[in-house]
């Protein structure tokens, strides 16, 4: 059943690539989908970065870019090593297979614990913080059944049903995501939860640098690490305006299997997980549900290694730059309302290399927003 566990996939990094890696994606204005779009432009992180001021410049930023030091890459990595964690990058063999198939997954992970957690196939168990005792047994049973069935029980590691899944699934694997850095847990009631799964046979991950404290932001973009390791997600108890419906929603959007568990229409706790149910999640009275609907996606490799996710060659831009004719025709065609690449490059009649060059120029230069979906959008 673990087709996703079968054998290692990817390249590993060198020390070289890993650390211009981490030096690009902390730079300003530097987030996944960006990453993705330099290196998939530019040949390597460091033709990248020697690229940044010049595209920053021409997208019209009216300051220097600040780009990441390599003493700063190298703090961190040692700052890591001091806490005895690693980064694996997106296409490195110990990177989550399902999480670096969805849109914006982080070039760079911070892991601690349990390799092993990560490549067996997963499923999200998400809920109310403010749990039932019925709610959290409940998470309890489907978090141990399914670890027992052969899957890791991927987490935030909140109070209530967060912490339920994650003890239940100790023994079997569990991992827990991070809002802020790997050594800035949240809540501090669960450090001792978070020791236990990284000293045991569990995973801690997170993309946020370390020392990063998690703030009210954080928690949405840590919301789809959950649901892109998992093969599923399963919603026990969830208030009509909680974070575990945007998980739900982002597992949806990632083609992700959705499963909420019915509740009480008078329990507050449980309007989001009924109105889940309304929307078409698949209902879930026992563990079972789950494992069953489960076993066809984990008998085969649905995320195999591409080209695209694995470090690439040293190489140079594919393209001359655009003139500022072309740029301006671009900027007149954006506006506050998000549009589809592909409709821009429909629009303008410019090459699609030449579009997606002048939208990394907006994009670094802080003049362009990306939005879920591959849109993007002029910022104000």
């Amino acid at each position: 059943m673990d087709a996703l566990s079968a054998g290692p996939k990817g390249v590993v990094l060198t020390e070289r690539q890993r650390i211009a890696w981490l030096r690009l994606i902390r730079s300003d204005n530097i987030g996944p989908a960006t990453f993705r779009d330099l290196i998939n432009h530019f040949g390597s992180a460091e033709a990248a970065l020697a690229a940044l001021p010049e595209l920053s410049a021409r997208g019209g930023a009216t300051r220097a870019i600040r780009i990441a030091s390599e003493a700063e890459a190298h703090r961190e990595l040692e700052a890591a090593r001091r806490f005895g964690a690693r980064f694996v990058g997106i296409g490195e063999p110990d990177y989550p297979q399902a999480l670096k198939q969805i849109d914006g997954a982080p070039p760079l992970l911070a892991v601690k614990g349990a390799l092993a957690a990560a490549k067996r196939p997963a499923v999200g168990i998400v809920g109310s913080r403010n749990a039932s005792i019925a709610g959290a047994k409940f998470a309890a049973m489907v978090a141990r059944d399914c670890g027992r069935a052969g899957y890791t029980v991927v987490s935030g590691l909140a109070r209530g049903i967060d912490t339920s899944a994650h003890r239940a699934s100790l023994d079997t694997g569990t991992i827990a995501a991070l809002a802020g850095g790997l050594d800035q847990p949240y809540p501090p009631e669960n450090i001792g939860l978070l020791e236990e799964i990284t000293g045991g046979n569990g995973l801690a991950v997170s993309e946020m640098p370390f020392g990063w404290e998690p703030r009210a932001r954080d928690f949405p973009r840590r919301n789809r690490l959950i649901a892109g390791i998992g093969l599923g997600l399963v919603v026990i108890e969830a208030a009509t305006r909680s974070g575990s419906l945007i998980t739900a929603r982002l597992a949806g959007e990632f083609g992700r299997l959705v499963f909420a568990v019915p509740g009480s229409p008078l329990d507050p706790r449980c309007h989001g997980t009924n109105g889940l149910l309304k929307d078409g999640a698949s209902i879930v009275t026992a563990p079972a549900d789950v494992i069953e609907a489960l076993a066809p996606l984990a008998q085969f490799d649905l995320f195999p290694s591409s080209m695209a996710e694995k470090p690439a060659p040293d190489g140079k831009a594919m393209s001359v730059p655009p003139g500022d004719s072309d740029r301006n025709r671009i900027i007149d065609a954006l506006g506050p309302t998000p549009v589809e690449i592909d409709d821009v490059i429909r629009h303008t009649g410019l090459s699609a290399s030449a579009v997606y060059l002048i939208l990394l120029e907006l994009d670094i230069s802080g003049r362009l927003h990306r939005h879920q979906g591959g849109l993007v959008s002029l910022s104000d």
